[in-house]
């Protein structure tokens, strides 16, 4: 019984997954990504559903990397004032953060080559394996604007380290530059 409820759940998860991909790669295809603004309309169009269309499309833009994490930051900001925006975006790119980790330790090697170069790959991946000091490593990058977080999430799913340091180096690590964003966004483009 409890078998057969965890491959129902998982088929679910498994199906909304795929039309959630589908919805936001016909997003894209459409040309509702190019820019803060064209994404701020898209957003705008879900009335209501917005803050969570918006948290989804930031866990989305993690774990299949279409677009950079801040245009959503700034249609956040516009959108939901400052700290509405944050939440949006915290919660989301942390939910993707922990799925891309999760995929790359279930599927391995060959899925992080299939979405990152080889080059960047080699280059980091024996590092991060000889490193005695990934995890502070990580916390920093995570930390700072403008790292590849997405290939670092995945990197780290083919590491020992554990999910739950993992996630909490995420939590703790996350919210300084989304929200440096959400100030940034709200202040400059009068949010």
């Amino acid at each position: 019984m409890e078998m057969t409820i965890k491959r129902v759940a998982g088929i679910l998860c498994f199906i909304i997954g795929i039309l959630t991909a589908f919805f936001f790669v016909q997003a894209y295809m459409e040309g509702k990504f190019d820019s803060a603004a064209t994404l701020r309309e898209y957003i705008a169009g879900f009335g209501m559903l917005g803050p969570f269309i918006l948290g989804a499309l930031q866990a989305f833009q993690v774990v299949i990397p279409i677009l950079p994490g801040f245009i959503g930051c700034a249609a956040g900001a516009i959108l939901f004032g400052c700290m509405g925006g944050f939440w949006c975006n915290y919660i989301g790119i942390c939910a993707g953060s922990v799925l891309a980790f999760l995929i790359a330790r279930r599927y391995g090697i060959g899925l992080i080559r299939l979405l990152f170069s080889s080059e960047r790959y080699e280059r980091w991946a024996i590092w991060a394996g000889r490193s005695r000091s990934f995890s502070l490593i990580l916390f920093l990058m995570i930390l700072l604007p403008l790292c590849p977080d997405d290939y670092f999430c995945y990197l780290s799913g083919i590491t020992g380290m554990s999910a739950r340091k993992f996630t909490a180096i995420i939590l703790l690590g996350k919210p300084w530059c989304i929200l440096a964003y959400s100030v940034a966004f709200s202040h400059f483009l009068g949010a």
